[in-house]
């Protein structure tokens, strides 16, 4: 069975049912999730797992959270080459910029990424968006 660790920050609880949908979705598939804060996921829990899925809202000028997840992914980051993962978030303004630059940060550091841009959501998940989440986790199962 494949264990994915989902790694979240969430401000307003729309990056947080984003992260839940995605874990439904790793479960309908037959795989294993687990969720965890940014203070709960080390560099030492990234093998541990088959793919991690890392979810953060857009902040201030479209960038990442920077007092708890930033600080986290960045010490990943370096040892994200190889290893597959997804990205997802929500967003209120602006067009997406923060998910693409984070993507980058990703594509660089030579991780194995599940798409090409990231899930994005305007604000909380609707129909549509808990569906397209849901799709995520299954295809992070099925990866």
């Amino acid at each position: 069975m494949n264990k994915i660790a989902i790694v979240f920050w969430s401000g307003t609880g729309n990056t947080e049912a984003m992260a839940n949908y995605i874990a439904d979705g790793v479960r309908a598939a037959g795989g294993e999730a687990e969720l965890f804060g940014p203070g709960d996921f080390s560099l030492e829990q990234l093998t541990s797992f088959h793919a991690v899925a890392f979810g953060c809202p857009a902040m201030g000028s479209e960038v990442l959270e920077e007092m708890e997840f930033e600080p986290m992914f960045a010490a990943l980051e370096n040892a994200l080459g190889g290893k597959r993962i997804a990205l997802f978030g929500s967003y209120g303004w602006g067009d997406g910029q923060w998910m693409r630059d984070w993507y980058a940060r990703c594509d660089h550091a030579g991780a194995n990424l599940l798409d090409e841009q990231g899930l994005i959501i305007n604000e909380a998940p609707d129909g549509p968006g808990e569906e397209a989440c849901k799709e995520l986790g299954r295809k992070l199962a099925a990866w």
